[in-house]
């Protein structure tokens, strides 16, 4: 007990990052790949937000949840990506303890929340194919925003789950995170106790979390597959593209978590990879995956920028530059 209040009171202040490379020439280049990455990411998925809030003819629970997918999504991405985009022109990358702290719970609280909505969504979308008269009924707006709602609460009791366990745990040396931000397997290894045992049932349980919802996700998509069979052929090929979409979008997210978190304590490069992919590659893909294969959102999307461009245009007759 003594040397856990010893370990408490000298414990470290700071963390020092390793990020993706110690190559000059590597961060210049992942500067430039990650910024163009992050900015089109945010935009993307901004055009897409104000998009739906917009557009009267989007006002449909599906897109509604699209909407907070997206808000989620550039939620997801800012955590820790605009640090790592500054830290290239930092020769000693350091986050503070209580900056570490911040990054496991906001991470946990958006992925959290991810997974809740993209089983929401796939509920949406079940009931849409499955019981389409019953529709109107069963998901309306109040559903929707419980829905919402209720991803957000689940989040936020899994990162408190996470970080109940992970404040308490003592931390004096050493102090390096191989990585680009804190992550709770890269953090519950520098503790200064042997928490080997409880530190994989607290981590795999997320992954556990993760992997039965996929497979819940999965299930679901195979019964709306089998069921868009007995639909007409101009139906089906509608339903059958936004289906797909989804499930691309749960491919992309679920599978590195589910690989990361189910075995956790590995020092494998390929970790390193997988949580840039879907800490930065997924928010990116989320808005091109949904506009290339929904017409509605493409069509609507277009028409704004075209709106914009023409006030921009008038703006600039009315008004030229001197």
């Amino acid at each position: 007990m003594e040397q856990f209040n010893h370990s408490r009171v000298s414990r470290v202040s700071e963390f020092v990052l390793l990020g993706l490379t110690d190559s000059p020439e590597l961060q210049s280049f992942f500067f430039v790949m990650f910024s163009i990455f992050y900015l089109m990411t945010m935009l993307g998925n901004c055009l897409i937000l104000l998009t739906v809030l917009s557009t009267p003819q989007l006002h449909s629970p599906m897109y509604f949840l699209l909407s907070n997918l997206s808000l989620i999504d550039m939620c997801l991405s800012s955590f820790a990506t605009p640090k790592m985009i500054t830290d290239f022109f930092t020769q000693r990358k350091t986050i503070s303890f209580e900056g570490c702290i911040s990054q496991i719970f906001l991470l946990h609280l958006f992925t959290g929340t991810e997974i809740v909505l993209l089983i929401s969504m796939s509920f949406d979308r079940y009931i849409a194919i499955c019981k389409p008269l019953h529709y109107s009924t069963i998901i309306s707006h109040r559903v929707c925003v419980g829905l919402v709602v209720t991803s957000w609460t689940v989040g936020f009791l899994h990162t408190m789950s996470q970080l109940a366990f992970t404040l308490y745990l003592p931390f004096c040396g050493p102090n390096v995170i191989d990585s680009f931000f804190c992550d709770l397997p890269l953090v519950i290894q520098l503790a200064c106790i042997d928490v080997y045992v409880l530190g994989i049932f607290m981590i795999s349980s997320s992954g556990v979390i993760a992997l039965i919802s996929f497979l819940l996700l999965l299930t679901s998509y195979i019964i709306v597959l089998v069921t868009i069979k007995d639909h007409s052929s101009t139906g089906s090929s509608k339903a059958f593209s936004t289906c797909t979409a989804h499930f691309i979008v749960v491919l992309l997210f679920f599978g590195p978590c589910i690989f990361i978190y189910v075995w956790p304590f590995t020092n494998f490069l390929v970790d390193k990879v997988l949580s840039v992919f879907y800490t930065i590659f997924t928010p990116f893909l989320n808005p091109l995956i949904y506009t290339l294969r929904n017409q509605e959102v493409k069509t609507a999307v277009m028409k704004k920028l075209s709106n914009q461009y023409l006030n921009l245009r008038m703006t600039t007759l009315r008004y030229p530059v001197q």
